[in-house]
This record gives C-alpha cells, structure tokens and sequence, in this order.
C-alpha cells in the first residue's frame, strides 16, 4: 500500500496543530514563558518537509524510494517534536 497519501493528510493536519499552539502562546504572550513556541516551530517545519515530499513522491511517475523514506522520517520527528512542545506547555501552564 502507497504511504505518501496518509503522510500527506497526515502532516498537513498536524502542522495546523503546530500554527494553533504557536498563535494560541503569542496571543495570551505565554510565549516568553516557555520553549513550547520553538519547539512547536521547529515540528512545524519538520511537518512542511514531510508534506513536501510526500506530494513529490505522490506526483512523480515513478515515485524514488528516498523521498518516502525521509517524508516518513521528518513525520515521526515531527510528532515527537510536537509531542514535547505539548509536554513543555503542560508543564508552563500548569499553576505552581
């Protein structure tokens, strides 16, 4: 089964993920606070190199093997990434 759709759709969803905590921590200025934003930022482009090749892959004839190996690659480290942004924003937002 073709992958580079799923990781399409996929990342796509989640890099809007990525934009809504980064605008959600610049309106309420809880940016300063915490790392959360960075990290966010960082998942953000890892999810755009993901989609990237992905739609490369999906739009060639004959799709080369190393851009769904690293479109699934930049997914998985974006997940993580976002997953720690979300741990690191818990943690900020969390009351002392």
């Amino acid at each position: 089964m073709d992958r580079h759709p799923n990781i399409l759709n996929a990342a796509t969803n989640l890099l809007g993920i990525c934009f809504v905590i980064i605008a959600g921590l610049k309106l309420t200025n809880s940016n300063s606070r915490s790392f959360a934003d960075e990290v966010a930022w960082v998942a953000a482009l890892l999810f755009i190199l993901a989609v990237y090749l992905s739609y490369a892959a999906i739009r060639k004839a004959k799709p080369e093997s190393w851009q769904g190996v690293w479109a699934d690659r930049f997914f998985v480290v974006g997940v993580g990434a976002l997953t720690l942004s979300t741990v690191i924003l818990a943690f900020a937002m969390a009351p002392s």
